[in-house]
């Protein structure tokens, strides 16, 4: 087994329970250890996703010290591997001490196989994830770097970005606030001819209105009272670089004649100045509005609207984004972590379904901010939902198994039919089946191929 795949690991030194994991986790393939040396071994040899490890290993069989020892060496070898210790019956103080060390989760004893293999599971799709989305960092260009997409509705609108950002289009970014729209201008620029010149960016929301028109377009000295200066505006400062107008939906209307007529001469006046100055530049604009219903209410130009819309970008909410809620997240941990000088290794298992449960109706920048806040609070190495200022999530929203097994199936299916572009011979290929096999996984998921 290499690094890149998954599998399981069991640490157990009772032969009996030993044999009933090998039965009833057999679909795992697992491999098996008995005590911390060997269970190294097996680390370094197979590389497992997941660890199911008893904390009572010899010679310390009915303690955890040899168990939570050989805990931190696994997680020091293999800090990503997702390790669920199993404990005694009521001995919530050893589980609570495994997962403030790294521990992934805790599932006590005695065992009920069913649930342990939805923990399992779980614990490997989340491996999964991770893993997907440090390899798509590691091979994508740098200009996408910032991008993090494991859905569907994501994954588009990446391409789109590499279709759209070598060209001179003029481009509309439309979402949420907090979704991420300026990371999506940022690649737009660092894909285009003009990625050399400066990326200009200015909020026609955060400015006054009687300001942001000198903000822009400059101004000369004693055009106005305070004018002391001749003064370049936003966008002459983006000379042969790209101009980013975020909110313009909120520009005053008063201004947007000017802005429409710069856009379409590309030539600017300086506030109390009679010299045409060319610009060259990349626009791109954003905006939480809907700006039809602006136009209808009179607050925003119809001819402005064409002109700044060449190519329109819609940007989910992170709610609508299935399977990017935790790759983000786990990123942004990361960056906090090195940020705030804490070595924190993960999220709880309740932190993570949270994650995934939690509407965000603040987006991806809510995300940043109560994870940060998270990893200034935390006590522990993990990150729970009490650290997120999230509410625990029930058990009984915990998916079954073949809840969670249909969910896997339709999102491989999603992401390879987005790989292959809708071709269902190599979308075959991918997964390893027939067509006929894959057009009755396509029916079974209801989803349909034009």
């Amino acid at each position: 087994m290499n690094p890149d795949s998954q599998g399981l690991l069991v640490v157990e030194d009772d032969p009996g329970l030993m044999r009933q994991l090998r039965w009833s986790l057999e679909k795992y393939a697992p491999h098996f250890a008995d005590t911390r040396q060997s269970a190294l071994t097996q680390i370094r040899l197979h590389h497992p996703s997941v660890v199911l490890q008893d904390l009572g290993l010899p010679p310390d069989a009915n303690g955890i010290e040899e168990g939570i020892a050989t805990l931190q060496e696994i997680l020091a070898y293999a800090p990503d591997t997702k390790v669920i210790v199993v404990t005694g019956n009521g001995d919530q103080t050893s589980a609570v001490r495994a997962i403030g060390l790294g521990a992934w989760d805790f599932y006590q004893k005695p065992l009920d196989i069913d649930i342990l293999n939805i923990i399992i599971d779980r614990a490997q799709h989340i491996w999964s994830l991770e893993h997907e989305y440090k390899s798509l960092s590691q091979s994508s260009k740098s200009a996408l770097a910032g991008l993090i997409a494991s859905s569907q509705s994501m994954l588009g609108i990446v391409r789109l970005i590499e279709k759209v950002g070598p060209t001179q289009a003029t481009t509309l970014i439309i979402g949420e606030t907090g979704t991420g729209k300026e990371v999506i201008a940022r690649s737009l620029h660092e894909l285009s001819t003009h990625k050399h010149g400066k990326f200009v960016a200015i909020n026609c929301a955060s400015i006054p209105d009687n300001l942001l028109e000198s903000e822009l377009f400059g101004h000369e000295k004693g055009a106005f009272t305070g004018a002391v200066k001749q003064t370049p505006g936003k966008i002459e400062s983006a000379h042969e670089g790209t101009l980013f107008l975020d909110e313009i939906g909120d520009m005053p209307v008063e201004l947007q004649a000017k802005m429409l007529r710069f856009l379409q001469e590309r030539v600017i006046e300086r506030i109390g100045g009679r010299t045409e100055i060319p610009i060259n530049t990349r626009i791109l604009c954003a905006t939480h509005q809907n700006l039809q219903e602006r136009i209808k209410d009179g607050l925003f130009r119809e001819d402005l609207y064409y002109r700044i819309s060449e190519i329109t970008i819609d940007v989910p909410p992170l709610r609508e984004r299935n399977g990017d809620s935790i790759p983000i997240a786990q990123s942004i941990l990361r960056q906090a972590s090195l940020k705030h000088a804490r070595s924190m290794r993960g999220f709880t298992s309740d932190a993570i379904l949270a994650i995934e449960t939690y509407p965000w109706p603040g987006n991806v920048r809510e995300l940043e901010n109560r994870i940060n806040r998270a990893v200034i609070m935390a006590e522990g190495k993990m990150v729970s939902s009490q650290d997120l200022g999230l509410s625990k999530p029930a058990s009984g929203m915990l998916p079954t198994l073949k809840e969670i097994r249909f969910s896997a199936e339709h999102e491989a299916l999603e992401r390879i039919l987005a790989i292959s572009e809708g071709n269902l011979t190599r979308a075959a290929d991918l997964l390893g089946v027939s067509r006929p096999t894959l057009y009755d996984l396509l029916k079974r998921h209801n989803i349909h191929q034009d």
